[in-house]
């Protein structure tokens, strides 16, 4: 479990809405069958698997998510490829000259 601390309180909604839309991430919410992202979910995929988002009862700044992931599949190298796309699709990736890469 995950506690994300926030300056002011946060819609769990808007929570939900954020992490579905979310590249890389999958939200796995299913209150009325209590289904919720399980590791062997997780297991040979990509995406980080988030769920179970709902109020901390201890402070109305935070809220608490439930995050499973194939720490295999989804680590410093993948982390690396996706951010880079990132760039270069906002257009914020240059090239480096050759001179620079010695």
């Amino acid at each position: 479990m995950f506690v994300s601390p926030f300056c002011e309180p946060f819609d769990v909604q808007q929570a939900r809405d954020l992490n579905a839309a979310a590249p890389g991430a999958k939200l796995v919410e299913d209150w009325q069958s209590n289904y919720f992202p399980m590791p062997i979910d997780a297991t040979g995929k990509d995406p980080v698997l988030v769920g179970r988002i709902r109020q901390d009862i201890s402070s109305e700044n935070n809220l608490e998510l439930w995050l499973c992931g194939d720490q295999i599949r989804k680590g410093a190298a993948l982390n690396a490829v996706q951010i880079a796309e990132l760039l270069l699709q906002k257009n914020l990736l240059t090239e480096v000259s050759s001179a620079a890469r010695v």
